[in-house]
């Protein structure tokens, strides 16, 4: 009798963990299908920010040299500027650097630190229509706000596109500290990041762009910012020590 007991006291016992493992798979099975449900056909990717496909990581820079980059004026590597473990930097004014590829459509990262005082910025879409880059790329502004003049402005402010629109106050580092940037580019749409945070967007060609170009000093480039692809540039030629590492591309498509 107690055998008989034990074996029906085993048997109803397995048989709640039975039914206990099949409710839990089919909490699963229902979990699953909401997250699939949930997930948007052609979702964005995290990092691009963007919809669509995007190429390979490609570094623009290597431990001891830079062979992506040439002078603005000289085929070659300009002399002021240095590579040392990866990191790029210059003391004071130097020829600009631009790509010897062109892009159109992509995302940039790079890590850069300011001098006291110090101002340079990214070009994008560059052409050589014009004597200089800035005259032709619009510009993700790289400055020490504190010191600098034109960090008096939010419109000319570490991370701005330059003299258009403004950036917020109190997100880029002082000088001498680390700041992570982020471009991306994608058809007319741009947008800027600093330090894990979207500080400017706006759209090339768009009614407001095109009025706040022609209330700048740009208005006498009738091409200005234009282009539907071209170099990459860093200013050179402003005062002040600029660095930068971990440079790196990829193409959106």
């Amino acid at each position: 009798m107690r055998r008989m007991r034990s074996m029906r006291a085993m048997s109803s016992m397995s048989s709640m963990k039975s039914a206990r493992s099949m409710k839990s798979m089919q909490l699963c099975a229902v979990a699953l299908f909401l997250a699939c449900a949930a997930a948007p056909s052609g979702a964005a990717d995290p990092q691009s920010g963007a919809p669509g496909a995007a190429g390979p990581w490609r570094a623009l820079l290597e431990d001891h040299s830079a062979s992506a980059w040439r002078g603005w004026k000289e085929p070659g590597f300009p002399a002021g500027w240095h590579v040392i473990g990866g990191v790029l930097s210059k003391d004071g004014p130097v020829d600009d650097l631009v790509t010897k590829d062109s892009f159109g459509d992509f995302e940039l990262e790079l890590e850069w630190k300011i001098g006291k005082a110090g101002n340079s910025g990214i070009f994008y879409r560059g052409t050589r229509e014009y004597d200089h880059v800035y005259w032709s790329a619009p510009e993700y502004q790289l400055l020490d706000d504190d010191n600098a003049q034109d960090g008096k402005s939010r419109l000319t402010a570490a991370g701005s596109d330059y003299a258009l629109y403004e950036v917020p106050a109190g997100v880029v580092l002082p000088y001498d500290h680390w700041n992570k940037s982020r471009l991306l580019v994608r058809g007319m749409h741009v947008e800027h990041w600093l330090n894990g945070r979207k500080v400017v967007e706006y759209d090339l060609q768009s009614p407001d762009w095109k009025r706040r170009v022609a209330a700048s000093k740009f208005s006498k480039y009738p091409h200005y910012g234009l282009a539907a692809s071209g170099v990459i540039g860093l200013q050179g030629d402003h005062p002040g020590a600029l660095a930068v590492r971990g440079i790196r591309i990829r193409e959106l498509h």
